[in-house]
């Protein structure tokens, strides 16, 4: 699927980002740790550390499940009373 096919049908716009030549070792790039705080939260649900789902429509809802525990977990942590 090239670009301008997935512009058309997804309605987005893909940017292939590139280390430059002298670039030397392990550089994290920008908002990429964002993206990996994500997936480390999610592979915290058991059944998303494998892909055990058959269908697309099955891992999808387990995604969506896994960041509902999530954040009801975050909503029901208790938290000191305000003066």
């Amino acid at each position: 699927m090239n670009c301008s096919c997935v512009l058309t049908f997804l309605a987005l716009v893909l940017a292939i980002v590139k280390r430059s030549d002298d670039m030397r070792g392990f550089v994290v790039l920008p908002k990429r740790w964002i993206v990996e705080r994500l997936f480390a939260w999610l592979m915290r649900t058991r059944r998303l550390a494998r892909d055990y789902e058959r269908r697309t429509t099955s891992a999808e809802a387990m995604v969506y499940w896994s960041m509902t525990l999530l954040m009801t977990r975050r909503l029901a942590r208790s938290r000191p009373q305000q003066a």
